[in-house]
């Protein structure tokens, strides 16, 4: 029964088939044995709650995800519960409230089954930096699931869990799902509330699903959408049924490619994949339109300053005085944010910081900040307009397989990983991962469709689309 994905097992909660209490068990034992570290810990009331939850289902309860048992990513806030974005800066840190992702799992009727490791404050591309170890990729225990929400991804994959929630900065949710043969999405900018999620860099974070199919992963964005009043960034965008109305059929339907984007994809394992998906699609009736998008080569270094920045800022506040560790070294104020910080940070967060301060620092931040601002500015339009020409786009989620663990020791061949997911997050357009076949050794490889600001139906319809109809391909 593990599995399952999230809306079978719900029908076979109501149908009396199943209780949650038994799916909620069969997950956490499966967790035990498991080895791979995808589960940093199981919360020690997710059993109780399966079989309060049961008696609810008794007495005529139908929440949307009654009696589901869910992982969360680290740094997900829930009121009481420890929350440490997989730093040792933050491991004794327990949550004052709950999120408003994780309260909307909750009011549908989810278990909330554990938390999922990830790289530490989400800077990593395979779950290598977290202070609780690496995560094993389930296909290849030799090889990374990716990251930063590789946890989340792995945990999905290996039947841990029937979903579970990642973020999304980069590419943390789709290039882990790319990697581990699973769906995941990073929604719109704005669609989906990020209170009560620690942040990386607040104007390019998204919270998203990753299932094992298509539908599950629809229900859950449905769930977890919407205006908050907590979060000024969320939109005022209607409720959607994303699946509503889905035909079998993509006849005539705009698929773009980017012409830069293939030229980068020469030589790379994805590219057969990704020539396969364009016939694919070919062979299905849509049709292809070629497009041009100037600085696509550009999109990588444009992150790579806007993120660190934003990150400088928002992890002052982990100063050893009021919400993480503090050094016992430390004999005064001086020292309690040096020693603080240089003991609870690892070696990539430390980068990173340091990255953010330079590109913000006087003489530099407008040759650095403000030029990759205004790039972004311009890369949003380009995308805009070529929207106009076509309904959905079509590019690689990753350059290949799962990498071997410990093989980017340079970081800058770590940051390359990101090459075709950050161009979403840099636009804020909404972006799906869906396996589409394997690489040279049979690991999965995933293909990934972008789509205009909050056209995220359009994404499933296509991803539903080539799920139900993998023996064309």
């Amino acid at each position: 029964m593990i599995e399952l994905g999230v809306i079978d097992i719900r029908e076979k909660i109501f149908s009396g088939e199943l209780t949650s209490e038994q799916i909620t068990k069969a997950y956490v034992d499966e967790i035990k044995k498991s080895n791979i570290n995808a589960v940093i810990e199981i919360f020690d009331d997710a059993i109780d709650t399966a079989k309060q939850m049961d008696e609810r289902i008794k007495n005529g309860y139908r929440g949307k995800l009654a009696g589901v048992p869910i992982l969360v990513k680290d740094n997900i806030l829930i009121k009481g519960k420890h929350c440490s974005a997989g730093s040792l800066f933050l491991k004794d840190y327990i949550a004052e409230y709950t999120s408003t992702v994780a309260q909307k799992l909750i009011d549908e009727g989810a278990i909330l089954l554990g938390r999922t490791n990830m790289d530490e404050f989400a800077m990593g591309s395979g779950t290598e930096t977290s202070f609780y170890g690496k995560t094993l990729n389930p296909h290849d225990n030799s090889r990374v699931p990716g990251g930063s929400s590789g946890g989340s991804a792995a945990a999905v994959a290996a039947n841990l869990c029937a979903a579970a929630l990642g973020t999304d900065t980069g590419g943390s949710i789709r290039q882990p799902s790319s990697y581990c043969g699973v769906v995941g999405i990073k929604p719109a900018y704005g669609r989906v509330s990020r209170y009560g999620v620690i942040a990386f860099a607040s104007s390019l974070d998204q919270v998203g699903p990753i299932t094992k199919n298509v539908e599950d992963n629809a229900l859950l964005l449905e769930i977890l959408s919407g205006q908050d009043k907590n979060d000024e960034t969320s939109e005022n965008e209607p409720k959607v049924e994303y699946l509503k109305d889905y035909k079998n059929s993509i006849s005539g339907l705009k698929v773009g490619v980017i012409n830069s984007v293939e030229d980068m994809l020469k030589g790379l394992e994805s590219e057969k994949n990704y020539n396969l998906a364009k016939q694919f699609l070919i062979d299905s009736g849509a049709e292809i339109v070629n497009l041009d998008i100037n600085n696509m080569e550009l999109v990588l270094p444009v992150y790579y300053i806007i993120a660190p920045a934003e990150a400088t800022s928002n992890l002052a506040r982990f100063d050893g005085v009021k919400y993480s560790r503090r050094s016992e070294k430390a004999k005064n104020i001086d020292e309690i944010y040096k020693f603080s910080r240089t003991e609870g940070f690892g070696d990539e967060v430390k980068r990173r910081i340091m990255l953010g301060n330079y590109v913000l620092s006087s003489g530099y931040f407008d040759a650095y900040y403000n030029k990759a601002r205004s790039l972004q500015a311009k890369l949003r339009d380009e995308f805009l307009s070529a929207f106009k020409n076509c309904d959905i786009i079509l590019m690689p989620t990753t350059k290949g397989e799962a990498y071997k663990l410990g093989s980017k020791t340079d970081p800058v061949d770590a940051y390359k990983e990101d090459i075709f997911t950050v161009s979403a997050n840099i636009t804020g357009l909404p972006s799906i991962s869906i396996p589409f076949g394997s690489g040279s050794t049979g690991l999965p490889i995933g293909m990934q469709l972008l789509a205009p600001h909050f056209m995220e139906k359009r994404l499933y319809h296509l991803a539903k689309f080539i799920e139900s109809n993998k023996e064309i391909k």
